[in-house]
């Protein structure tokens, strides 16, 4: 609660991502939205938010192949649209893991799927969210199904984009029975490594996907430009962002300067900030008065405790500028 309540200058927070199933988790410690319970316990959040003038989102997600048995009801294989195992190791309660061959989800299983993302926005409202964020994106299950270099499947959900984004069509239209489109986001990430992803033709085929978004009416196009761990890119954002006509979010290492020229250029309608927002609790004032940043302390990331998390400071003038 004190950490997003620390943000809430912001236009609008975007949470941590939120698994919408027991079958959908994927790292430790992580906070669901599928239970009365996590539904009750993210509501003193949004509550928090709203005192200071806030909006928030809660990203809705399901992990797909990047998860590990151990993190699983009955130590279950994680599913996938595709038996293709990852590379690199899952993140578990004992520590590092391989990641293990996915079950292929069967074409009969992905109702219940779509069914999930629907519950998870019904508990999302019951919280008291002011909308929700579908996560498509970051080799998660949507984005598996999306790419062809983890999706291999035959039926109709494989093979043409057409049928890749079946599975994406069929959650918005379930979410969006839940929350006005105009209360829904999307992420996407055209080219990110992350999670051993890859497409054949990622200019292509999320143009497709983004000309296809745009008449649902939706709150928000949130990209990932480019690759989350290098930063570097080799696609036209800007001829994406073009495809789609409703409001889009540009993410992946935004400093202000850049941020202000997509803005003037058109090139992105709003921007996301992920590490300087966590080191500086108050980086709306300190962009605004043109203040020196706080450096983020990588050895605390992801640590689960306090220390840096919620103790970064507000601008007192002893910081190092950083960007």
């Amino acid at each position: 609660m004190t950490y997003y309540q620390q943000r809430a200058s912001a236009g609008l927070i975007v949470t941590e991502s939120a698994p919408v199933s027991s079958e959908g988790v994927g790292y430790p410690f992580t906070p669901g939205i599928f239970t009365d319970a996590q539904a009750a316990s993210w509501q003193p959040v949004t509550e928090a938010v709203h005192s200071d003038g806030g909006h928030i989102f809660i990203q809705l997600q399901h992990c797909g192949r990047i998860s590990h048995p151990s993190m699983l009801p009955d130590d279950a294989a994680p599913v996938g649209p595709s038996a293709l195992r990852p590379e690199g190791q899952a993140v578990t309660y004992t520590g590092m893991q391989d990641f293990v061959t996915p079950r292929t989800l069967e074409a009969d299983e992905i109702p219940n799927i779509v069914s999930q993302f629907q519950h998870g926005a019904e508990m999302a409202k019951r919280a008291g969210f002011d909308g929700v964020e579908v996560h498509g994106a970051n080799g998660y299950l949507i984005d598996q199904f999306l790419r062809d270099g983890s999706n291999h499947r035959s039926d109709a959900y494989g093979g043409n984009v057409q049928n890749r984004m079946r599975l994406l069509n069929e959650i918005l239209h379930a979410v969006c029975t839940v929350w006005p489109a105009r209360r829904v986001g999307v992420r996407l990430s055209p080219e990110n490594g992350f999670n051993s992803m890859s497409d054949s033709d990622p200019q292509t085929h999320f143009g497709y996907f983004m000309d296809q978004l745009s008449p649902r009416g939706l709150a928000y196009m949130h990209v990932l430009e480019g690759d989350m761990m290098s930063k570097s890119s080799t696609l036209d954002y800007s001829a994406l962002r073009a495809k789609f006509a409703g409001p889009y979010i540009a993410n992946n290492g935004y400093d202000l300067e850049r941020a202000q020229t997509a803005l003037r250029s058109g090139t992105a309608d709003l921007v996301a900030f992920g590490i300087p927002f966590l080191a500086n609790p108050d980086l709306v004032r300190r962009y605004q008065e043109r203040l020196p940043l706080a450096d983020a302390d990588p050895n605390t990331l992801y640590g689960g405790g306090e220390a840096g998390y919620t103790d970064y400071p507000l601008y007192h003038g002893e910081e190092t500028y950083a960007n």
